[in-house]
């Protein structure tokens, strides 16, 4: 048998709130109030290393555990004065988990422990109220059957639905004690069928089993998936917190809530919650009733509001933070039940709203509000909203987390996060509420709507964690599950039909109504973002490819342009053609060109007159076949050029007086081409239908062209530098674009500072070839006119052998850009177009890989190039400028980590600027 010599359990009195990593977040705060004064019932945690080591080594740990729990039982019988299991005088008790890190709903809980046959008699002569007895017993065995036994909680719904249908009632508590006792019955017969065996009579088995089962709940498949989403990690296991009962549903002087020292919307300042009279706490968190709002209870019970009120603000004074509160009355008497950082489960708004509170009312310092700031939180203050249009909505409910989406209607989280997924489909869930198990569902929805539940309902709490869009309480939802459809206003909705909702004012819509994108950063989140502006050491510049993208990064507070992608400008439209017609002469054309310069080569050695006369008449019938396809290429670069010096004019104009990082041509070429698949299959169809018709022999022409110029590994084959060294007169052509569009806005008195990326070198005679073109084109350019650039040429560090290297590339370049997203391909051997969707989610299910690679940057791996490129580049040229400019540039975690290596900045797309500012100012603040 295991035998503990770690100390697992601790009564509420041993604890503290610095304990939360032992205790959890829960226990922890448990035992801080039992000091505070507040009224707490009586209890103990059992640690998150018991959670461990049962996770690891089994049953034989608990079995060790068990003269320790059973000791604190005894020491909890004599704080309540009560005796577990007792005929006479039973003590009943929760089980309840808390991980260090809060996950509502993601584990288990179950109310009531101690009842069974005997105990609920002596309750109900206790109480002198059978219903309450029969109701309390009658939730035991539902949560104690779903939890601990692993029975479908739908079996013991239905029957529950059954009795209310039959008494003709709508609430759960308006059942009959008499009806109870028949459920009860009932409840026991499905256990019985299901496991053969009889309900546990014996409370310390009943216990036991329930410890276990909220072990074993840190590993089931919801709690995952959120950590998963939420980067936790997967070892820290969960306490599990004993404490004795308090009842919310002994009748109208009883009831049970949750609230907020803040309001979690908006963040004003007032106490914000639900409740509920004659319920328990499952009843307002899972939205089986649609509750009252807090400020209902000065009326119903004013001298228990106030007392919640000074707790609340004894609370967060006490906290420095905003707190949720769980509570109980019993008969007309307030317990505190639960507080923890109401910062999981508030608003955007509301957090930003709060911590700028904070720092007026001198609770916290400037540094600590701006530390405190999630960036999830900056995120979702960028989400969608919907366009206001003259519609009608169909029906209101309560607006629980902002914001706008649209999308079919989905009635079945399964289905829901599959069809996201593999469909790549818009989805709105649609449930009568949500529970636990909808997770996955509610983590791919769009916009989350059910028909009850409230502000503190499992919906609502775990949209606003995540930023989801979500409506709760539409009671004109008339919600048919298992016919796939809803009415609503007389209108029937069947599922994968479209609508929106507005989760900010409340409303429901038929249809998809269009979205518009946040236009700006205002108000405290500008405050607090300018905060973080004062603290950062990282540069935030933007990946910007647009004159309209450049200005909305500039709008976002970007310093810079980090990656102007020029191959994006080629796919235009308007411009595919010309594009076509470069790509399908320049083979041609290069390798003529390249013929007629080794001929010349050859003429000016030759000796004898005959051999000359050969050579010049080859290289005559080589000029004659070479002038079309060169006529066909420079024309269409001429044309291109025009257009490119239009766009870079608009970027740098958009970013004056910032640099702006131009990086020259990456794909290959091919991939502006029509695919070859599509293009066979095209003109087999044509040879069949239209056998001697034109289009075939253009669509015959251009297959053959698009095969010669396949790769069998495009990603390794004639793209980056490799393609610039090859057909030199395409970056040329860039080249002079950009210093074209830069002299004629310094003429106009706009200050620009281009900066040229060369991408993808590997050697440095690659670097040095592509410098000197850059270098002779820009001067040339730049000859003609009395306007002075400031200009740099750098390259991208995308290749792992380039930061091996980066001592002898940093003799050439005056800045390094790490392209992370080809740098994590070429590290890991991933295609990411491949990996994302086949094996990496896989590797992240099977704990493989703790990150997907291409979201968060592989500090072990990859990182150790980067610092490799920095040390060695740096160790060459003291000064050099480097940044990140791949998607990492907007990952938190991967920005910190830029911090730690001494890069310049970071570049990330326009709309994860915000998250970047404050992500580099807390990485600043880091010890």
């Amino acid at each position: 048998m295991f035998a503990a010599k770690t100390k697992f359990v601790y009564s509420f009195e041993e604890g503290n709130a610095g304990m939360r990593d032992l205790l959890g977040g829960k226990g922890a705060n448990l035992a801080e109030m039992t000091h505070v004064g507040l009224p707490v019932p009586p209890g103990f945690t059992i640690t998150t290393e018991a959670c461990i080591a049962y996770t690891k080594k089994g049953k034989e740990v608990l079995e060790g555990m068990k003269d320790d729990i059973a000791a604190h039982m005894k020491a909890l019988e004599e704080k309540a004065g009560r005796r577990f299991g007792d005929p006479q005088n039973p003590l009943l008790v929760s089980v309840r988990s808390g991980a260090r890190i809060s996950m509502p709903g993601m584990m288990d809980t179950i109310l009531n422990l101690g009842l069974n046959d005997q105990t609920v008699e002596t309750l109900r002569e206790q109480t002198q109220n059978a219903r309450f007895a029969y109701d309390c017993y009658r939730r035991f065995i539902q949560m104690f059957s779903d939890v601990v036994l692993g029975i479908s909680k739908k079996l013991f719904e239905e029957k529950l639905e059954s009795k209310k249908h039959k008494q003709k009632v709508k609430n759960d508590f308006e059942i009959t004690d008499k009806n109870l006792l028949l459920l009860i019955k009932e409840y026991k017969a499905i256990i019985k069928d299901k496991t053969g065996k009889d309900f546990p009579q014996d409370v310390y088995e009943q216990l036991f089993m329930a410890v276990q089962a909220v072990f074993e709940s840190w590993e089931n498949p919801r709690a995952i998936t959120y950590r998963n989403e939420k980067s936790i990690p997967h070892d820290l296991g969960t306490a599990v917190n004993i404490m004795a009962m308090v009842f919310g549903n002994m009748g109208n002087d009883s009831g049970t809530g949750v609230a907020f020292t803040r309001d979690p919307m908006n963040g004003s300042k007032r106490v914000s919650g639900e409740f509920l009279m004659n319920a328990q706490g499952e009843d307002v968190v899972a939205g089986i009733r649609t509750p009252l709002h807090i400020e209902q209870l000065a009326k119903v019970n004013p001298a228990v509001y106030r007392q919640l009120e000074e707790v609340a603000q004894k609370l967060e004074t006490h906290y420095k933070d905003v707190q949720d509160m769980e509570f109980t009355i019993e008969r007309g008497k307030l317990y505190m039940l639960q507080t923890r950082s109401g910062f999981p489960s508030i608003t955007a708004e509301a957090a930003v709203k709060i911590l700028a509170g904070f720092v007026e009312e001198n609770l916290i310092s400037k540094k600590e509000a701006v530390s405190r700031l999630k960036t999830d939180h900056v995120n979702q203050l960028l989400h969608p909203r919907l366009e206001s249009v003259k519609v009608k909505p169909v029906a209101t409910g309560i607006a629980a987390s902002p914001g706008g989406a649209a999308g079919i209607v989905v009635f079945d989280a399964t289905r829901a996060a599959r069809m996201a997924k593999n469909d790549k489909k818009a989805v709105i869930l649609v449930r009568p509420e949500t529970n636990p198990n909808d997770i996955e569902g509610m983590l791919a929805a769009k916009g989350i709507l059910t028909s009850r539940g409230g502000m503190t309902s499992h919906a609502a709490l775990v949209a606003r964690g995540w930023g989801i869009p979500c409506l709760v309480g539409c009671e004109a939802l008339k919600i048919d599950e298992e016919k796939r459809k809803m009415s609503v206003d007389g209108k029937i909705i069947k599922e994968g039909e479209p609508i929106s909702i507005n989760a900010t004012t409340g409303e429901v819509f038929l249809g998809k109504l269009p979205l518009i994108e946040p236009q700006k950063i205002s108000g405290e989140l500008e405050t607090l973002l300018t905060w973080a502006d004062e603290l950062r050491k990282l540069e935030v510049w933007a990946n910007a490819d647009t004159p309209a993208d450049a200005k909305k990064a500039r709008d976002f507070g970007a310093q810079g342009i980090g990656l102007c992608r020029t191959e994006h400008m080629f796919l235009e439209p308007e411009r595919v053609p010309l594009v076509h017609s470069m790509i399908l002469a320049a083979p041609e054309a290069s390798s003529q060109k390249m013929k007629i310069e080794t001929l010349k080569a050859g003429l000016e050695k030759a000796k004898g007159k005959e051999e000359k006369e050969k050579l010049k008449k080859e290289i005559h019938e080589e000029e004659k076949a070479f002038k079309e396809p060169w006529t066909t290429y420079t024309k269409a670069l001429a044309k291109l050029a025009v257009l490119q010096k239009k766009d870079f004019k608009g970027i740098l104009k958009a970013m004056h007086g910032l640099p702006v990082t131009i990086r020259l041509i990456d794909p290959p070429l091919h991939e502006f081409l029509p695919p070859f698949e599509k293009l066979l299959e095209e003109v087999i169809t044509l040879r069949i239908k239209s056998p001697k018709s034109k289009v075939l022999k253009e669509k015959e022409s251009l297959l053959s062209k698009v095969n010669e110029l396949r790769e069998q590994n495009p990603m390794l084959g004639l793209r980056v530098c490799r393609l610039g060294i090859v057909y030199p007169e395409i970056y040329e052509m860039q080249v002079k674009a950009i210093f074209e569009a830069a002299v004629e806005l310094a003429e106009e008195g706009i200050k620009v500072y281009p900066e040229v990326m060369i991408p993808g070198v590997g050697h440095p005679n690659e670097l040095k070839f592509t410098y000197d073109l850059v270098k002779r084109t820009a001067e040339s350019v730049l000859t003609e006119t009395t306007a002075k650039v400031d200009y740099h040429i750098g390259t991208m560090i995308e290749i792992p052998r380039a930061c091996i290297i980066a001592g002898e590339l940093a003799a050439t370049a005056e800045f390094f850009s790490f392209g992370t997203n080809d740098l994590t391909q070429t590290t890991f051997a991933y295609s990411r177009d491949d990996a994302e969707g086949s094996f990496i989610p896989v590797y992240l299910k099977k704990h493989i890989l703790a990150n997907n690679p291409f979201e968060t940057l592989d500090t072990q791996g990859v990182g150790e190039l980067i610092k490799m490129g920095v040390e060695r580049g740096r160790k060459t040229q003291r000064d050099l400028k480097i940044g990140i400019c791949g998607e990492h540039g907007g990952d938190p975690k991967s920005i910190a980590f830029c911090h730690q290596v001494g890069l310049n900045y970071v570049s990330c797309s326009p709309y994860r600027v915000p998250v970047a500012r404050l992500a580099a100012a807390q990485a600043t603040l880091q010890k």
